[in-house]
């Protein structure tokens, strides 16, 4: 779960604390675990900063603050402050950039060439997938590998994201597939045909942005009419 830190201070010698954060960023290259950090200044009063460090985990956040020059750097920042600093922790309970995010790369991964890549980076171990084009729902990684595997040994694809829409812990996109018959399919042997189709994925997901469930829409009779496997 991804862990966000705010500290807050109150400091009339601001230039002085940006060079300090400047040193503590060179002085643990390649050793701080932070992936993001901002900072802000209060509009109604210049002296009151606030600095929003996001990490992975709390572990990782704690990884962090046990290195020795990030104690050193505290010291010297709290010297430069008005008042005593305040911290407060926050473990994210939702973060819909997050979700659109791994929404967009599960397009990407599922259409990767090569060899299928792990999809336990954005898909929950008990994914559970809802398809009306099959008789059973997609449960599970390794059902929603065969499942892939199937399309990816019947298409060489791409898919195109136009439009991305998230409210509270789904995101629905809607996407145009395209793809080059290379393979078997439903019992169709390869054309070479060029193809296409569209459709929308609405993604649920859990607090720690990975996808919980999923459905599907698109259009398998048009791709089928493509084919020549129906009649137009």
């Amino acid at each position: 779960m991804t862990f966000v830190q705010i500290i807050d201070c109150k400091t009339s010698r601001f230039d002085d604390l940006n060079r300090l954060m400047d040193k503590w960023v060179e002085q643990t290259q390649g050793k701080r675990t932070a992936s993001h950090s901002v900072i802000g200044k209060d509009r109604s009063d210049s002296d009151h900063l606030v600095e929003i460090v996001e990490f992975p985990s709390y572990e990782v956040a704690m990884t962090n603050s046990q290195l020795p020059e990030t104690d050193r750097i505290f010291r010297e920042m709290v010297a430069l402050c008005d008042e005593m600093p305040t911290f407060t922790d926050l473990d994210i309970v939702r973060d819909i950039q997050l979700y659109k995010s791994n929404s967009r790369r599960f397009f990407e991964l599922i259409s990767s060439e090569g060899e299928l890549p792990p999809l336990d980076e954005v898909l929950a171990e008990g994914f559970h997938d809802h398809d009306p084009t099959t008789e059973q729902d997609v449960i599970g990684m390794d059902a929603v590998r065969r499942q892939v595997e199937m399309w990816r040994g019947g298409f060489d694809f791409t898919f195109t994201i136009h439009d991305q829409i998230a409210e509270g812990d789904r995101v629905c996109t809607r996407w145009t597939w395209l793809g080059t018959h290379t393979g078997d399919f439903m019992g169709l042997q390869p054309t070479g045909m060029k193809v296409s189709m569209t459709g929308t994925t609405i993604h649920q997901f859990r607090q720690d942005g990975k996808m919980a469930e999923g459905w599907w829409q698109y259009d398998l009779l048009g791709l089928m009419g493509q084919l020549g496997a129906v009649e137009a």
